[in-house]
């Protein structure tokens, strides 16, 4: 049996390239890529706090640490009275948090006395 086209069929010897505008396709074909498939990376954006609980900057520190104490006293007295309700091992967890929120009252107590000793 004759076969009518050769086994592999002929090929033009023109590359696609070849043509006068290849050049600026080629380079928009690359454009086209790398914008859809490496996007340009964005500078992350930049927090901005809440002025709703921002603490003024030029405070001193006696009056941050009297603040912390005194918040550190009412979640001590909070956690304390809590535990009162419950029991079992939320009363023990719930006792043990006291215990750090009064340690970290007695540290901030310290703080307070180094920096204004009686």
């Amino acid at each position: 049996m004759i076969k009518p086209t050769p086994n592999p069929p002929e090929t033009d010897t023109v590359s696609p390239y070849d043509s006068p505008n290849s050049k600026k396709l080629h380079e928009a074909a690359d454009r086209a890529l790398d914008y859809h498939l490496n996007p340009p990376k964005a500078p992350p954006p930049t927090h901005q706090p809440s002025a709703m609980f921002t603490i003024v900057p030029d405070i001193n520190t006696e009056t941050l640490l009297a603040h912390a104490c005194e918040s550190l006293a009412s979640a001590s007295v909070m956690a304390s009275d809590l535990a009162g309700f419950v029991e079992g091992p939320q009363r023990n967890a719930l006792l043990g948090i006291a215990q750090i929120i009064m340690l970290g009252e007695l540290a901030v107590n310290r703080a307070l006395d180094n920096l204004d000793p009686q």
